[in-house]
């Protein structure tokens, strides 16, 4: 092809180029540079849900972020340089920026400035289904963007004149613009509280009915059970927060009723702003009778998993609730070879191969949680069975204090327990 025929072509394509992405992230005291490696294949993984592809990860090691850039000068100028050769897109930072940061970021380095929160809010942003949520991400973003006007609007920096505008001659727009966004905040707050009267009343419809809710972190598997249990079709992505949407479904499991919810996906650092936007949202776990935390066992960090659904649990108020751990994704986890298998490997072989002993992990969760956890595969049905019969043992304890002489040969009248799907 000639060179001239590779510009027409280049001229006429109009498929949209993906954004390249590099991430940045700083080693802090006490954390090890596996650890944040860990951290960032996570934010690569936000990026590509964003629709970014991550060419490349900084790490600096310092005891607290810069004030001024966050990183460095030797790094910021490091980063800059790759930026600048490879053309890169965005620069994204796995932790909140202050809104000077943001500002001094953006000059330096003349690309796009996420930190992880305007990350996160893209996201919830682009897979927003419901009314509920849609007003849930646009109050948190806009509540994140007031402060940080005078990156977002640097062009509207220059001063507004004529007369008749509040303020007089002179005014900057950027005051403009902060009091448009404070208006819209306490329009959205309003058409929230609507919204949430509206869910309170189909909530108290539900009374009467063991409620169970689906917790865990994003893209373990949660919407995957919930349609190997409700047979329903709810979108199940490989991707981080395929669900941002509360679901809720009609269950009956051996003759006991009750309403079963797949809630969004918890993760490390998620913004303040969405836990408060998302109240209405999490009510669907703080009312649950039981909650099921579905752990993906597969991943390496699975255990920091578990502490940061519990301390998301705790700060929502929904800690002491009971819970039935659900380790999914057995699968993709090497099997603990027999007594007589691992006589015939290495020390090393065992370690590489990171085997999970199941059954002491059993009674080590049970002994935490008084209730022993299931060990499954959601997606291909593989001990589900199990499942069942461990959820249905849990949520007939929890019927039973609904209704203490109920009878397994009563007949449900379902109707009563519908709800809006």
């Amino acid at each position: 092809m000639s060179k001239f025929s590779r510009k027409l072509q280049k001229l006429y394509d109009t498929a949209p180029k993906q954004e390249t992405a590099v991430l940045v992230a700083l080693i802090h005291q006490g954390q090890s540079e596996q650890q944040v490696q860990e951290y960032l294949d996570e934010l690569a993984f936000l990026a590509e849900t964003l629709g970014a592809k991550t060419v490349y990860k900084f790490t600096q090691k310092l005891e607290r972020p810069d004030v001024r850039t966050f990183v460095g000068t030797g790094k910021l100028e490091e980063i800059q340089a790759y930026v600048e050769h490879f053309e890169v897109d965005m620069v994204i930072f796995d932790d909140d920026l202050s809104p000077s940061q943001m500002r001094n970021l953006e000059n330096e380095l003349k690309v796009k400035v996420y930190d992880r929160s305007l990350l996160i809010l893209d996201i919830f942003l682009k897979r927003a289904q419901t009314a509920q949520a849609k007003t849930q991400v646009e109050l948190a973003r806009f509540q994140y963007l007031l402060p940080r006007l005078t990156r977002m609007w640097t062009h509207l920096e220059r001063q507004r004149g004529g007369t008749g505008t509040r303020g007089g001659a002179g005014e900057k727009e950027i005051e403009t613009d902060k009091r448009d966004i404070r208006n819209k905040i306490t329009l959205l707050r309003s058409k929230l509280k609507e919204i949430e009267k509206q869910g309170e009343t189909q909530r108290k419809g539900r009374k009467g009915i063991v409620r169970v809710a689906l917790v865990g972190y994003t893209n373990v598997g949660k919407s995957t059970l919930m349609n190997l249990i409700t047979k329903t079709n709810i979108l199940a992505e490989n991707k981080l927060f395929a669900t941002v949407d509360a679901t809720v479904r009609k269950v009956v499991l051996d003759n006991i009723p009750f309403l079963l919810s797949d809630t969004v996906g918890f993760i490390r650092k998620l913004p303040t702003h969405l836990i408060e936007s998302f109240k209405s949202t999490l009510d669907e776990i703080r009312e649950a009778d039981l909650l099921v935390e579905v752990v993906d066992i597969s991943h390496p960090g699975f255990e920091d998993h578990i502490t940061v659904v519990k301390n998301t649990l705790n700060e929502i108020g929904a800690g002491d609730k009971p819970m039935l751990l659900v380790f999914n994704k057995i699968d993709l986890v090497p099997k603990m070879p027999s007594e007589e298998e691992r006589q015939h490997m290495t020390e090393l072989e065992l370690e590489e191969q990171n085997f999970l002993d199941f059954e002491k992990l059993s009674k080590a969760y049970e002994k935490k949680t008084g209730i022993a956890p299931v060990f499954m595969a959601a997606h291909d049905g593989t001990h589900v069975e199990e499942f069942r019969t461990a959820l249905v043992k849990e949520v007939k304890k929890q019927h039973l204090k609904i209704y203490p002489h109920y009878l397994e040969s009563e007949i449900i009248n379902w109707s009563q327990y519908d709800v809006e799907e």
